[in-house]
């Protein structure tokens, strides 16, 4: 492909390739020359100009395909627009000559395509240079478009269209001819045709002024009759054609002089909508003329005419744009409504009309009113709308006033009003949900009336009517929670009221029944009690329904109704209402069969059907509990719920007869009881209903073949039994488009009607599954088709085998039996239900049953493949393959891949082969492994034979569809077909011709296939694979010229494969380019395609994808629409625009992403732009919140009212990019500002520096930082906190909070001191104001109270008047929720009420705290406590004054901390414990809490404020002298730390206990020290004895701290240590296991319950302390024994560490010493040592792994710490002193120092009883080691370490040893010192260990020396080589210092040892 990129084509390379290869060679050449001529110089071109046009004629006579005469073209233009125009003429007249050619062979009708394409182009682009030469080329090519085949036509209209585009006004001449050819092709048999005729036509309507002036009429007749039979393409094409010659019509300013203006025609808009309502009413038949048909009253429009005349309305008021709109809205709507009103009867004849109608009606309004206004105009809209609503009330009241019962009832005035009630409601409706709580001021306002017109038609004559009010006050409730309470409220009201009126009863309580589904979607919920009321009043309906036989039905109705949506609450409060219900379900059934037989000869008509309807609401009650109420479903619940159902199927076996008793009233209910009971059924497991198995497969078999079913389902039915890949290749209306909505009803075809409400009223409270429109449940009669068909498939798996046989022939013969139209669809409703089973069976892995049932199901299945319904041919493949799965025999599939085969081979007809080339498809899906080779080949060779039958082109597309799944299945396998399968593809893709666009979607899936087959091997360099990838890349840029979207779409999925799997290769500009283009293109998948490629390629190259598209649109071409938006606000700014326009929600979700991408790779560096477009959005608000802002603003302070009026101008500059976005898009722009702030923190300080901000910035002014836009970060933040939409507000104070977090502490370098912040508390004050406003929603409110905590403890603002603004604030909220449950408000679940509650507790637990932590770091640590105790009394001595503003609520506050907790612990209690609940003090909302997140927030914000009370003195004497509350609080903190793992929660609640601890110690100590005062110390031995255990030592469980402190620490250490529990390591199952490190987390939690153990004996009285001391001896020396870890370095972990502290806190209790726990703590600590020295030597070999140094530490903190009288017993201290000998001879270094130093301790104790016994039995051993380091130097640090700690433990024996030991001791020391010093020579050459060792011994020497002067004397004298070793060794020390340190006052060791150096310092 490289010899291709010339300018010239390479034709000796071309002359040496086969044919598809020239084909490829020409295209890949064609491609790159329109590249290169772009970019050559003009000069050149002209030089290779002749060559170069020779060669591109030339190819005109090689039969181009469509994508390349398109290229071939485009590159002759091109060519003659940049070089000499001379020769074009001859290039022209060679292309007339050409198609006037009389050859007709199909070989050549390629050449005469290309050449009308070069025409096209020509013209296109040299325009009027060619002006003399069109005349000639038009007449031309009208010539040959009567001869032409649709292919010549298709490329004839889109040629004139590049002609007139070129020509522009110059082409008049030739307008009307054109016109004329167009308009025959308009209505063409070839759609494609139709569609280039429509572009024609709407290129022509630019300069024929006559087609939207005297023609006007004639058009609009012509586009109406090409709607007849149109496809989708069709209609999007002619409706914009139609749409946009109106809006001219209308808008059109005529030019010329007064006598042309009086020959045109001037349109009004009335005359425009009277001619789209003719269509919309009439079609094309009836246009100009009433038909016979017509007056007769018998002809229908077609919905085909009807749908194409809705998009026409739909594009003709977006072309006039949202300003014209809503300047005639009234009359538009007007208009609009009077399409579906009685003046029209014929719209509305049948009811599959009517809603067809409606739904046409509701699609203009909404995609107008939707697409085109902002929420401003929506507002009016919304005033306009309720004032129809009203005018049509009144033509209602003014009939039902009327006393004639007959007429009133019959008339045609409510039978018509009610259509337009229905389409003005569900408008209302959509538009106040998508406002959501921006509507609120239109409810507030009483001049609309809004609630009430709606209300008050709760009531009209129509079921319709009444169920769209019901759905619009459900919508009113979504989007506004707080109107949710009140309105349940009148509703229930006025149904209780009105309980005698029929219409009243139905209309109210499909009211309610609309509003309890909307609670789902209001977070905040509605309040606990009214399940009880309506739970009530359905009972009271249903019990009375019997009383009154005129309103039975309805009352009926009316109650299961509202039980249905009552399920919808979920569990928390059906839980409550069960057993009502239960036994309501079990009394509307008979107890028996024999019952049932009563009933059946006792009732009549009436009753049976009232009868018939409570049983169907029953049915759905339950089905409603079972779907939302899952958990309830216990195996007690299903027991009661099933003695009913075997009853409810004895009726369904009841029904036919009891209809042929009764006849055609009873058809609809019983067609509703059946679907009911299915629909229930397929949600219960089948066993359930065992025993009823084969009565229901015999009903339903009944069903399904039912001989009055008229009408073909196929369309609802099969989509979920096909695959959903394989519908791709059926109808386009399967696919997702923006006009699903309408073009649903050609779907389904014209007997069947589009889904409707009033089908369905129990699905008022379901959630819809398309987005948030209203549901649109489908008739009864085909509702239960389709629940039979899915039952089906459940039930006939679940009987035995046997009993599907008779079934399934049963099934076999009714096809055969019928004839027709109706066999097709029996034959539909069985393929159905037997696919149901073959899916459920397979995915169940179940077994199919005997051999027959195999040959039944195969007959079946083939039957189907072979059906003239695609749809059930596709349903019929799948179906194949599934019977393959359930069988899993290798023998079979293979017979069923032969059967294709076979089959394939032979047929010739489509329908055959279509089938059964998916068939194949289908089998490799499931069952990949039937891929042998020789398989595969067979299959591969067959579906490419298959795939070039251009013959026809339906099995082109599913033989490469069918290919594709192969791809995709075979994986590896396929490698070896990837080139021949890629040579396919290509010469597909450049043959076939564009207007069979299903061909190339197919082309597309294939190429996807491969290139996912290939994956990375695509980034080789190898021949081959540049071969492949090239094709590949060329296989994409055929299918992006291709004109069809979804085409067009699949090219970009392609290019996003390629770029994953080979990024290099794929030209990101170009991509990036495409996508561009397509941002805002009019089809659903292809934007969906651009957006998830946007979203993949932002993720690796945001910054360049950026760039790519600004240049891009800088560069750009007119043919580009979407640039002025790239241009201005970036690609980012684009892509918020799309979110703004955007409704589907996968788009907005994969928009937003992308976003998110660009956002975290380039917020930083280009931050301006993106606080430009976020400031833009926000400030973009409705006019409303400006006026807001600049009040509260101007109120705070006047001079910062010019800062906010800004807000305000903005409306009105012309230049906004973002005109009105919705809430939502605001929502998200918000959101973004905080991203944006968090990826500012993770780059550069300066971001928070505003001093190194401006530094930096006057280096390089392109650098930019967000501190420089705090002013806009604020304003943001403002502007959204202040807005009417909640979820905006909520945004705005988040955005609020994260500004305050990151910039509180940013000092303003002009005022030292003060912080940046500080002058926008003004700004920051307003913006909170709004939110503790009465009518505030109480997530509003706690987000607020969050965000005044922070501002208060931020320190920003240090003036206590300033403060006092926020804080007066908090003290409302405070006041608020003290005043208790009445003053909240009752509009929520009990649930946001508490939310509120800890909201405020959480904030001002934070306030108090800053407050606290200030207070006492303003303070001297020594009088911090008295005086923040003295400041708490007086309010006195603050230092900031925060903790005066706090205190006056403090006692509220503490109390309020308290039960917060309190009611915590309470609710976490294990279910078991629910009974023991206090009714009161608890609130429900916790067990309702869906914050589970907040709840925790607030509770670690209660226990931080309870640290903050308790380290205060006076509330610490308090808790101290009120034991129970003690008590009460340990136990409510057990709870906490039982019930959350989270390890700061358990540490903070440990503090806390701590601190309970303290206060009760210092209770103790009070008590104890006044009574010693008062009694006088001579009776001290009287004394009552204090402290826990008093005399007795007893500690009662319930009533003792200590004892709950031990349950609370107990928990704890067992949590993280398990070994510690006595049963456990007691039980002969587990061993002791090694010493295990805990995780940090872990250690701290330990760490923390030890220190409290440590601190309890001071709690008890002596006798009190000997109860407990076992067990805290038990667990510190259990932690020890656990956690005694080898660490390296001879470190201690921090739990050893911390056991260590404990045990000596522990054994230095005064209780040890006390007289009357003297002797029992004695024989206590006795054991405990023993245990420390059991874990040396214990039995079993286990803990062999624990640390020396640990154990041996604990035995001297035993040593040191208790009594002599613990440890000098003789065997105790034996086994101690052995310990440390066996330590001493442990190698490792550390080990030994840290013996050493232990016994530097224990040497020094001043009690000889202690000390001596370890000196005797240990310095002998001391001296040897220290010997033996004199023979062998020391050569590391470790060893050197030792013998300095070895000499200082021989210093210490030296000082404590009696007088006259010293000499000898001192004797034994000198000579081990001096043998260490080094002489001059020595000490130069030594290393440094050896030197350090000098060191030491020289500065001992030198100590010792003085002190022990005799004895040195003597030992000097007597060993004359110790003499002169020592002067030596002086002598040499004094030189090195000289040469070393000459100016030096001292000598200093150059040791490396720090501690030795400061000890040589001091000589």
């Amino acid at each position: 492909m490289e010899l291709a990129h010339s300018l010239l084509l390479n034709e000796e390379a071309y002359n040496q390739l086969g044919e598809v290869q020239k084909a490829e060679f020409i295209f890949e050449w064609l491609r790159y020359l329109e590249k290169l001529l772009l970019a050559t110089s003009r000069n050149d071109v002209k030089e290779k100009q002749k060559t170069l046009v020779e060669q591109l004629l030339s190819l005109l006579n090689n039969s181009p395909g469509p994508p390349t005469r398109k290229l071939l073209a485009k590159n002759l233009a091109i060519l003659y627009s940049i070089g000499d125009t001379f020769s074009v003429y001859e290039a022209i007249d060679k292309c007339n000559d050409l198609i006037r050619s009389k050859d007709d062979s199909p070989s050549y009708l390629p050449t005469k395509l290309a050449a009308v394409v070069c025409l096209g182009s020509l013209y296109k682009k040299l325009g009027r240079i060619l002006g003399n030469t069109f005349t000639d080329t038009v007449g031309n090519i009208l010539k040959a478009v009567k001869s032409a085949e649709s292919q010549g036509r298709y490329e004839i209209m889109l040629s004139l269209q590049n002609i007139l585009n070129g020509l522009g006004a110059a082409a008049a001449p030739c307008h009307r001819d054109v016109y004329k050819a167009a308009r025959s092709c308009l209505t063409d048999r070839s759609m494609a045709v139709r569609c280039a005729a429509a572009k024609c036509l709407l290129e022509l309507q630019n300069e024929a002024i006559f087609m939207w002036s005297t023609d006007v009429d004639s058009v609009a007749a012509l586009c109406f009759k090409s709607f007849e039979g149109s496809n989708y393409d069709v209609r999007i094409s002619v409706s914009k054609l139609l749409g946009t010659i109106l809006a001219k019509a209308v808008t059109s300013k005529h030019p010329g002089t007064a006598a042309s203006r009086q020959s045109i025609r001037r349109v009004s808009l009335e005359e425009v909508l009277e001619l789209l309502g003719t269509g919309f009413l009439r079609g094309s038949s009836g246009f100009l003329r009433a038909s016979g048909d017509m007056l007769k009253g018998t002809s229908s429009v077609s919905r085909d005419v009807r749908v194409g005349v809705t998009q026409a309305y739909v594009v003709f008021v977006s072309t006039l744009g949202g300003a014209w709109l809503e300047k005639n809205f009234a009359a538009f709507l007007s208009h609009i409504l009077s399409l579906v009103s009685q003046s029209h009867p014929k719209a509305t004849q049948t009811q599959i009309d009517a809603v067809c109608c409606r739904r046409c009606v509701s699609f203009i309004l909404r995609t107008t009113i939707g697409g085109l206004l902002g929420e401003k105009a929506q507002l009016a809209v919304v005033k306009d709308i309720c004032q129809a609503i009203w005018k049509l009330k009144k033509v209602m009241d003014a009939v039902m006033s009327d006393g004639n019962l007959e007429t009133r009832v019959g008339s045609t005035d409510v039978a018509a009003s009610q259509h337009m009630l229905v389409c003005a409601l569900q408008e209302l409706g959509n538009l106040i949900h998508n406002l959501g709580t921006t509507a609120a001021p239109l409810l507030q306002d009483s001049s609309t009336g809004l609630l009430d017109s709606i209300l008050s038609v709760t009531l009209h004559p129509s079921i319709s009517v009444r169920l769209a009010a019901a759905w619009c006050l459900h919508c009113i409730a979504v989007a506004l929670p707080s109107y949710l309470t009140p309105l349940l409220d009148r509703c229930l009201e006025r149904l209780t009221g009105h309980k005698s009126s029929p219409e009243a009863v139905t209309g109210f309580s499909f009211a309610v029944a609309a509003l309890l589904g909307a609670v789902k979607h209001c977070p905040l919920g509605i309040p606990h009690g009214k399940g009880k009321i309506i739970m009530t009043l359905a009972e009271d309906l249903l019990c009375s329904a019997a009383q009154n036989s005129r309103l039975s039905a309805q009352r009926t109705q009316a109650g299961w109704l509202l039980i249905a949506a009552l399920m919808t609450l979920g569990p928390a409060v059906v839980s409550h209402h069960l057993a009502r219900v239960l036994l309501l379900w079990k009394c509307v059934f008979p107890a028996s069969p024999k019952d049932l037989e009563t009933e059946k000869s006792r009732g009549d008509s009436f009753t049976w059907q009232v009868t018939l309807e409570g049983r169907a609401g029953a049915l759905c009650a339950i089905k409603s509990f079972v779907s939302h109420c899952g958990d309830l479903l216990t195996e007690e619940v299903i027991q009661r719920l099933l003695p009913p159902l075997p009853c409810a199927v004895d009726l369904l076996t009841q029904l036919s007869s009891i209809l042929k008793m009764y006849g055609s009233p009873l058809k609809t209910p019983s067609v509703v009881y059946r679907q009911r009971l299915y629909e229930l059924l397929i949600l219960l497991p089948p066993e359930t209903y065992e025993g009823n198995l084969c009565a229901i497969l015999k009903e339903l078999a009944a069903d399904l073949t039912a001989p009055d079913i008229q009408v073909s389902a196929s369309t609802f039915l099969l989509p979920p039994l096909c695959h959903q890949d394989d519908l791709l290749i059926l109808s386009p209306l399967l696919q997702e488009n923006d006009h699903r909505f309408i073009e649903e009803q050609l779907l389904l075809g014209n007997g069947v009607a589009c889904g409707s409400l009033e089908y369905d009223p129990y699905l008022i409270y379901e959630k819809d599954v398309e987005g948030d429109s209203v549901p649109k449940p489908l008739p009864p009669a085909l509702s239960v088709i389709s629940s039979a068909a899915k039952l089906f498939g459940v039930v006939c798996a679940h009987v035995g085998e046997t009993q599907r046989l008779p079934i399934l022939e049963q099934l076999l013969d009714s096809i055969k039996h019928t004839k027709g139209a109706r066999q097709q669809v029996v034959q539909l409703h069985v393929v159905s239900s037997v696919s149901s089973f073959l899916k459920y069976v397979a995915l169940s892995k179940g077994c199919l049953g005997p051999e027959e049932m195999k040959r039944f199901a195969l007959t079946l299945v083939t039957g189907a493949l072979e059906s003239t319904n695609p749809l059930l041919r596709c349903a019929a493949a799948e179906a194949w393959a599934r019977l393959a799965q359930v069988l899993d025999d290798g023998a079979f599939t293979a017979g069923l891949a032969q059967v294709s085969f076979d089959k394939l081979k032979s047929a010739r007809d489509v329908v055959t082969r279509t089938g059964h080339s998916l068939a194949l498809g289908s089998l490799h899906r499931y069952l990949g492994g039937i891929s042998s080779s020789q398989h595969l080949n067979s299959c591969i060779g067959i579906l490419y034979t298959l795939a070039q039958d251009s013959t026809s082109p339906d099995v082109q597309t599913w033989a490469l569809h069918s290919l594709s799944l192969i791809i995709d299945s075979a994986g590896p396998l396929y490698y070896v077909h990837v080139e021949p399968t890629l040579s396919l593809i290509i010469m597909l893709l450049l043959n076939v011709p564009p207007t069979h666009a299903e061909v190339h979607q197919s082309l597309g899936r294939c190429l996807n296939a491969l290139i996912t087959t290939l994956g990375p091997e695509l980034q080789g360099n190898s021949t081959s694979i540049s071969t492949l990838r090239a094709s590949c890349l060329l296989g994409c840029a055929v299918m992006q010229d291709n004109p069809d979207c979804l085409v067009q779409a699949q090219a970009i999925s392609c290019l996003q494969q390629l770029h994953m799997f080979a990024p290099r290769h794929v030209n990101l500009s170009s991509l990036v380019s495409c996508l561009c283009v397509n941002l805002y293109s009019p089809y659903l998948l292809l934007r969906r395609a651009v957006l998830a490629c946007l979203r993949q390629l932002v993720q690796r190259e945001a910054a360049e994808v950026s760039e790519h598209a600004v240049m891009l649109a800088k560069d750009s071409r007119e043919e580009l629409t979407p640039d002025a938006n790239i241009r201005e606000v970036g690609l980012e700014g684009a892509l918020l625009i799309l979110l703004d326009k955007e409704t589907d929600e996968r788009l907005c979700h994969d928009i937003k992403e992308t976003l998110n991408y660009m956002l975290t790779s380039m917020a930083v560096e280009k931050l301006s732009l993106w606080l430009k477009l976020c400031k833009d959005v926000l400030a973009a608000s409705a006019d409303c919140t400006a006026i807001t802002c600049v009040d509260t603003m101007q109120e705070e302070e006047g001079d910062k009212g010019d800062d906010a009026s800004v807000l305000t101008t903005r409306h009105d500059e012309k230049s906004h990019p973002f005109t009105n976005p919705r809430w939502a898009t605001r929502v998200f722009a918000a959101e973004c500002v905080c991203r944006i702030i968090n990826q500012c923190e993770n780059a550069s300080s300066a971001h928070f520096d505003i001093a190194l901000a401006q530094e930096m910035k006057k280096k390089d002014s392109r650098n930019d930082f967000l501190v420089l836009h705090l002013a806009d970060l604020i304003r943001m933040a403002f502007m959204a906190a202040t807005d009417h939409s909640d979820q905006l507000r909520l945004s705005g104070l988040e955005m609020l909070l994260v500004v305050i977090r990151r910039f509180a502490t940013v000092p303003e370098p002009e005022f030292p001191g003060h912080v940046i912040l500080e002058q926008y508390q003004a700004n920051v004050g307003a913006a909170l104001r709004p939110a503790f406003t009465s009518e505030t929603p109480p997530d509003v409110t706690a987000k607020a109270c969050q965000v005044c905590s922070a501002w208060i403890a931020s320190g920003v603002v240090s003036d206590l008047n300033d403060l006092r603004r926020v804080h007066q604030l908090l003290v409302s909220s405070l006041t608020k929720i003290q005043a208790g449950k009445e003053a909240l408000s009752h509009l929520y679940n009990e649930s946001a009420s508490t939310m509120e509650i800890l909201a405020v507790l959480k904030a001002w637990a934070e306030v108090y705290i800053i407050a606290v932590q200030r207070h006492k770091n303003h303070r001297q640590p020594l009088k911090t406590t008295s005086c923040l105790e003295d400041s708490i009394r007086n309010g006195s001595c603050s230092s900031d004054g925060l903790l005066d503003l706090v205190y006056a609520d403090l006692g509220t506050l503490s109390r309020l901390w308290l039960a917060a907790l309190q009611d915590f612990a309470l609710l976490t209690l294990p279910s078991e414990f629910a009974s023991q609940l206090p009714a009161e003090g608890i609130s429900v909302e916790f067990l309702c809490s869906l914050r589970s997140d907040a709840t925790m927030e607030s509770i670690t914000a209660c226990l931080y404020a309870l640290q903050a009370l308790l380290d205060v003195p006076w509330p610490r004497s308090k808790i101290g002298s009120d034991q129970d509350l003690g008590i009460e609080l340990l136990n409510v903190l057990h709870r906490v730390i039982l019930t959350r793992e989270s390890p700061s929660i358990q540490l903070a609640s440990l503090e806390v206990v701590r601190q309970i601890i303290c206060a009760a110690q210092e209770h103790v100590k009070e008590k104890r020290r006044s009574a010693e005062v008062d009694d006088g110390a001579a009776e001290k031995e009287t004394l009552p004895e204090f402290g826990e255990g008093k005399d007795t030592g007893g500690l009662v469980p319930g009533k003792s701290l200590v004892f709950a402190t031990l349950e609370l620490c107990v928990c704890i250490l067992v949590r993280q240590l398990p070994e510690l529990n006595p049963k456990l390591t007691g039980s002969p199952g587990v061993k002791a296991r090694k010493p295990q490190m805990l995780s940090e987390d872990g250690s701290r939690l330990v760490s923390a319950a030890l220190v409290i153990l440590s601190e309890l004996p001071a709690v008890c009285s002596p006798e009190g302390s000997i109860s407990i001391l076992p067990t805290i001896l038990y667990l510190t020396i259990g932690v020890l024994r656990e956690t005694a870890v080898k660490l390296p370095g001879g470190q201690l972990s921090s739990t050893v560490a911390a056991s260590l502290q404990a045990l000596k806190g522990i054994l230095s209790s005064p209780m040890a010493r006390a007289e009357k726990s003297h002797t029992a703590w004695t024989d206590l600590l006795r054991s405990a040592l023993t245990t420390v020295l059991d874990c040396w030597d214990p039995v079993d070999e286990t803990h062999q792994e624990l640390d020396e140094v640990s154990l041996l530490t604990a035995i001297t903190v035993f040593i040191l710490s208790t009594s002599p009288e613990v440890t000098t017993i003789p065997c105790l201290q034996k086994r101690c002193i052995d310990k440390f000998k066996a330590t001493l001879e442990i190698k490792d270094p550390m080990v030994q120092i840290k013996t050493y130093q232990l016994l530097h301790s224990i040497f020094q104790y001043p009690n000889p009883a202690v000390s001596y016994p370890y000196i005797y039995s240990l310095a002998s051993c001391i001296m040897e080691k220290l010997q033996e380091i004199d023979k062998r130097k020391p050569e590391n640090t470790a060893e050197l370490q030792i013998f300095q700690e070895g000499i200082k433990v021989l210093e210490t024996l030296v000082t404590v040893a009696e007088e006259h030991h010293r000499s000898q001791l001192v004797a034994c020391l000198l000579p081990i010192l001096i043998s260490f010093l080094l002489d001059e020579n020595a000490l130069g050459s030594a290393t440094s260990i050896m030197r350090n060792l000098h060191d030491f011994a020289l500065q001992n020497l030198m100590q010792i020396g003085p002190q022990y002067s005799s004895v040195f004397k003597s030992l000097v004298t007597s060993s004359p080589a110790l003499k002169a070793r020592l002067e030596a060794a002086i002598k040499g020390n004094q030189e090195s210092v000289k040469v070393k340190i000459p100016t030096s006052k001292y000598t200093k060791s150059p040791g490396k040892n720090s501690s030795i150096q400061l000890k040589t310092s001091f000589l």
